[in-house]
């Protein structure tokens, strides 16, 4: 089985983000500046054992794998962005590659979204767009991820190195993108790829007619409750402070038969957007480490039916602090969530063999 954690390779500045945010902006920018907004809720989340992690460190990436590795996570999955040859945020995946260190599996997913101010209270201003100029763009993006796919730590499914799409919906052609880069990947020598499409927050349900491999189905991990509902739409009309928020599921609901096709449960240790968004974020109240624990708990029981080499779990995510949405120790539960992810793996016999303890 693996378990893979979405990996946001921030943290470090870059000209673009100092043009639109300020000189040095990172996430840490957003996380420190937080501050509670209704009774009860925690705010700033500020991290533990790794601190404010700078990516361009190499002992940092190391810490974090061993971090991972030692509670069940299997690899790192990589945010990747291209737009039409312009790379973003690629300096920490790209020393990873070019150094061999650390040694631990990875895989990417590409974020092919149009990067905007939507959470920041600017759904209208652009940062950078999202454009797919055709066969030109695919062999030049291709060639580019080439040698990620030919790293012996690259993760593979069913003997093929898998990449993931985030807005596979997006695509102008979603079974001609799947056409293109399988035949891409095959005269390359690779015996095609693993293709995973994003499911359930995107609206996108094609996956098998396109041509897809699976699917991972990314649900909010909250209730909207009807005084929620309610709340929510006082909130849209001005009529009362938000954020909106709403509790985290104590279950974990099966992904929909509507999906189709081999499905992987993607899963939320937490969400708290307000870091970056303020009053008009969202937050899912109430989680805690046991909570989460019987979420993972519930997304092994649905893999155990899968193929053994297609049983995936992702997490959503490694780090991802401005969403309230990390396995990262922080300062409020040091690294409860990672143990929790550790002793479920355990009780279902996933770790025994992997880790040299049945512990």
């Amino acid at each position: 089985m693996e378990v893979l954690a979405l990996y946001l390779p921030q943290y470090h500045p870059i000209p673009e983000n100092d043009r639109w945010w300020g000189t040095g902006f990172t996430e840490w920018t957003n996380v420190t500046r937080a501050r509670p907004l209704f009774h009860g809720h925690v705010q700033p989340h500020l991290p533990a054992e790794l601190g404010f992690t700078d990516l361009r460190v190499p002992e940092t990436r190391e810490a974090q794998a061993d971090l991972a590795r030692a509670h069940g996570v299997t690899g790192f999955c990589y945010w990747h962005y291209w737009f039409a040859g312009h790379r973003l945020l690629e300096r920490p995946f790209d020393e990873v590659l070019a150094s061999g260190r650390p040694d631990f599996p990875f895989c990417l997913a590409w974020a092919n979204q149009t990067w905007s101010g939507v959470w920041h209270g600017a759904p209208e201003r652009i940062l950078i767009e999202q454009t797919y100029p055709g066969p030109e763009d695919d062999r030049a993006h291709f060639e580019s991820l080439l040698p990620a796919f030919r790293d012996p730590r690259y993760v593979r499914l069913a003997g093929r190195p898998v990449l993931f799409v985030f807005q596979p919906g997006d695509l102008p052609d979603p079974a001609r993108f799947v056409e293109t880069w399988q035949k891409m990947a095959s005269d390359a020598g690779l015996g095609g790829l693993y293709l995973v499409a994003s499911l359930g927050e995107s609206g996108y349900r094609d996956q098998v007619a396109d041509g897809f491999d699976a699917g991972v189905v990314f649900r909010f991990p909250f209730a909207r409750t009807t005084g929620a509902k309610v709340r929510e739409r006082l909130v849209a009309r001005g009529l009362a402070g938000g954020p909106r928020r709403y509790p985290y599921l104590e279950v974990l609901a099966d992904p929909a038969p509507e999906f189709g096709g081999l499905l992987f449960p993607g899963i939320y240790p937490n969400w708290d957007n307000t870091p970056r968004s303020g009053r008009l974020g969202v937050v899912a109240t109430g989680s805690t480490p046991e909570l989460f624990a019987a979420h993972v708990r519930r997304a092994l029981e649905f893999l155990a039916g899968h193929p053994d080499d297609e049983q995936v779990l992702v997490v959503k995510s490694w780090n991802e602090w401005a969403e309230g949405n990390y396995l990262e120790p922080d300062a409020e539960v040091g690294t409860a969530r990672l143990v929790a992810l550790r002793d479920e793996l355990d009780r279902a016999g996933v770790l025994r063999g992997r880790t040299g303890s049945d512990t």
